[in-house]
């Protein structure tokens, strides 16, 4: 499902937001994530999941052409753990 896809589904839920509404509120939403995510924040969405930033150390790797070994520098990187009732459901325990 792409973001089209989302802001479509989700307007026809909806009587009340247009289309273009919807597009702003999923905007705003993603936006709110990122902007959060990007100063270190977590969110947490209880029965679908939370997302946080996980440190990645420095680690040495390997040049595929060369093998020369290289260093790797750490880095923050997004992380998302789905929640029990989003887990359960994927895995087909629970119905939508």
């Amino acid at each position: 499902m792409t973001k089209t896809d989302l802001i479509e589904k989700v307007s026809l839920k909806t009587t009340d937001l247009t289309k273009k509404q919807t597009e702003i509120v999923v905007n705003m939403l993603f936006d709110s994530i990122k902007e959060a995510l990007a100063t270190g924040d977590k969110i947490e969405i209880r029965g679908f999941g939370s997302f946080r930033i996980r440190n990645r150390r420095n680690r040495e790797g390997r040049n595929p052409k060369t093998g020369e070994s290289v260093s790797v520098p750490g880095k923050r990187v997004p992380f998302f753990k789905a929640g029990k009732e989003l887990k359960e459901l994927v895995d087909g325990k629970m119905e939508v």
